[in-house]
């Protein structure tokens, strides 16, 4: 059954295009496979614009505004039901932030990773091999 249907208020993630990466709002339905996202931009960095559904991964978190909703409500909605801090705290989202860490690491903090978990793995062998006895 499905449960994320495109809708006004709905929080989408952007896959494709110059937002890739940023959530939006649903707004307005135009066509069968376009719609009206916002940010709003002072929140998110996504402007006000329209763009194709398959472009878009929708998540389970949706607010209540109305069809076409102004920038000014849109922001108001999202601060009310704290919507950005719930998302923040997804599974999903922090999958996200990981691998933007990740991708930005140095030669260096690579290295410290690596040595790391070569020590976690060292130690977890001792306790298993400890355990077995």
């Amino acid at each position: 059954m499905f449960t994320r249907f495109v809708e006004p208020g709905r929080l989408a993630l952007i896959t494709y295009g110059p937002y890739e990466g940023k959530m939006c709002t649903i707004i307005d339905i135009v066509s069968q496979k376009r719609v009206v996202v916002d940010g709003p931009e002072g929140v998110t960095g996504v402007r006000r614009h329209m763009m194709p559904v398959r472009r878009l991964s929708l998540t389970d978190l949706r607010i209540k505004i109305g069809r076409g909703a102004r920038e000014k409500t849109l922001k108001a909605a999202l601060e009310k039901d704290e919507t950005m801090k719930k998302w923040s705290e997804t599974a999903w989202a922090k999958k996200l932030a990981a691998k933007v860490r990740r991708a930005s690491m140095t030669d260096f903090e690579r290295f410290k990773v690596m040595v790391a978990r070569k020590k976690r793995a060292k130690e977890v062998k001792a306790v298993l091999k400890k355990t077995k006895k």
